[in-house]
């Protein structure tokens, strides 16, 4: 069976798992988007590492397994998702060290923070693609009454739409600092709707 490969298309807040957060996968020659579940944990580690000018002040766990391997010279070649049951996927990493490689059970969500890090191409099996693959067409995203996209519910309550540039700026260090990820990268962008 050949892999398809897949590309990170956003990380958003889950309207329908209460805590969780929806990891949007792309087919990367293809219209089909592969969207998986995952933890708050998992996606504030992976937003931090989508995210290079964001450093935090203390390695995160997926930052110390680079660190790790990196000592032991130790790669991951690249991630595979090979299956899913009962709306759960199954992953694995393929590491290389000294030309010898070796298959390691992980959960996606972990899978994906590595791949991230290590600069690892991501990806599936067809099957997989067509149990958990969807094809979102133009005005598909789900709106509030208002007409708006449903925010993160963790997003403080401040119109910073209103702050400049400079006080946005001000806003991601100190959100950086109080390891606040999610809300550094919702401050970013308004830095890009500003410019």
């Amino acid at each position: 069976m050949s892999l398809i490969r897949l590309t990170i298309n956003r990380i958003s807040y889950s309207q329908t798992h209460n805590g969780a957060y929806a990891l949007l996968l792309n087919e990367k020659n293809g219209e089909r988007k592969l969207p998986v579940i995952i933890g708050g944990f998992e996606a504030q580690s992976i937003a931090v590492a989508l995210e290079k000018e964001i450093k935090p002040p203390r390695p995160l766990t997926h930052d110390l397994f680079k660190n790790f391997s990196d000592c032991f010279e130790i790669k991951i070649k690249q991630v595979i998702i090979h299956k899913i049951v009962d709306g759960v996927f199954f992953s694995s990493l393929i590491c290389v060290r000294d030309k010898i490689e070796e298959i390691i059970d992980s959960r996606t969500s972990d899978a994906i923070a590595l791949a991230i890090r290590f600069n690892s191409p991501i990806f599936t099996y067809e099957d997989v693609l067509d149990k958990a693959g969807i094809i979102i067409k133009p005005g598909d995203s789900k709106k509030n009454k208002k007409g708006t996209t449903k925010q993160n519910p963790t997003i403080k309550k401040i119109d910073y739409s209103k702050l400049s540039v400079g006080q946005l700026e001000k806003a991601i260090e100190i959100a950086v600092k109080n390891e606040d990820y999610e809300l550094a990268a919702y401050l970013r962008d308004e830095i890009n709707r500003k410019k």
